[in-house]
């Protein structure tokens, strides 16, 4: 198989895994890890290294098209579980054949920000809800690619958890 992703071919949110929440774009967070700066005798200038482990905050928008009842329930003031489900169309260029690989991002976020949008005839609102992400996991075609919990001491990338020494120092486990 000579795979060539190429888009998303649709996708769902919805929330606690069986509520959907209907038509939405939605931007996913950036993973950006947290840095400080290593400087001093021995080292040739500076050097801003990540704290292996910790993220930044992470910021997850939804964009409605019109105010909505899910827009508002969204506002409550509590982690919610939302559940992101699509398909990717890749081109397998060796058989000359799509395939259609499910991806799921979960996660649980915190609400910031519950923009009402605005009122213009004949348009949409452009309504949206902002979130501060607590956890998210990002499965492709059954593989849990990353997983990020940052209560629980948890960041798995590529199958790595590079934070299960963490927990064991900090008596977690």
């Amino acid at each position: 198989m000579n795979p060539v992703p190429e888009k998303l071919i649709n996708f769902r949110v919805y929330e606690d895994g069986i509520d959907y929440l209907g038509v939405a774009d939605v931007e996913l967070p950036s993973i950006e890890p947290m840095t400080d700066a290593v400087k001093g005798a021995g080292i040739a200038g500076e050097v801003d290294a990540p704290v292996i482990g910790q993220f930044g905050s992470m910021t997850l928008k939804l964009n409605w098209r019109t105010v909505t009842r899910h827009l508002v329930s969204l506002a409550q003031q509590k982690a919610h579980s939302l559940d992101l489900r699509g398909a990717i169309q890749t081109f397998d260029s060796g058989a000359g054949e799509y395939v259609k690989t499910p991806l799921k991002v979960n996660v649980r976020a915190i609400p910031k920000k519950t923009d009402l949008g605005k009122l213009a005839a004949a348009s949409g609102q452009d309504a949206a809800n902002e979130f501060e992400v607590i956890y998210i996991k990002v499965t492709l075609n059954g593989e849990v690619l990353l997983e990020i919990d940052k209560y629980n001491y948890v960041c798995v990338i590529s199958g790595t958890d590079y934070l299960a020494e963490v927990r064991s120092a900090l008596g977690l486990v």
